[in-house]
């Protein structure tokens, strides 16, 4: 960038990222018309595409929709209507987020982008939605989050499943009860 101007580099950088890439948008990913540099510079966003998840969108493991509409307790209905059935969803992008802009659920991220209760707790919102890495802790936070979260998951699919907790206690030396 000390040599070119900045819309060259963006030039530069889409076409480099297409022969390394190929065609995202055959998977359902839109490759934005402003480059990367600018986009940065413009709207503060990063656009960010991890090698792994593109192997796992081409496999088939990650499936992308068009857009989320809303979510209820076991479910989400994406805008073009169609509805799936969902475990939990888990927002884990990282950074200061646009996610008011885009999620229509007032009750859990403030309009700064961060969720309205604060660390410890903001990790948690209604209806199985989860959130890693917006406690401004770095990884530490995250990782805090994401071990709360599975922590959170497993304790409501117990309650959900009624499965109940065995206590061993011994009898004798030779003999172990469960209760």
């Amino acid at each position: 960038m000390a040599w070119l101007l900045l819309w060259l580099v963006d030039k530069l950088m889409l076409f480099l990222s297409w022969l390394v890439l190929g065609n995202i948008e055959k998977y359902g990913l839109k490759r934005p018309s402003t480059g990367p540099l600018t986009l940065k510079n413009t709207e503060g966003k990063t656009p960010v595409l991890d090698i792994g998840t593109l192997e796992k969108i081409k496999s088939g493991d990650i499936t992308v929709v068009a857009g989320i509409k809303r979510f209820t307790r076991n479910q989400v209905e994406l805008v073009d209507g169609e509805t799936l059935d969902i475990d939990s969803v888990i927002l884990a992008t990282g950074y200061r987020g646009n996610v008011p802009s885009w999620l229509q659920e007032g009750e859990f991220f403030s309009k700064n982008g961060f969720p309205k209760s604060p660390f410890p707790q903001g990790w948690k919102g209604n209806a199985g939605l989860y959130a890693v890495g917006f406690t401004r802790r770095g990884l530490s936070g995250g990782s805090s989050d994401a071990m709360r979260i599975t922590q959170d998951i497993g304790k409501v699919w117990k309650l959900e499943t009624r499965q109940q907790t065995k206590r061993a206690t011994a009898c004798h030396r030779r003999c172990i009860s469960q209760m």
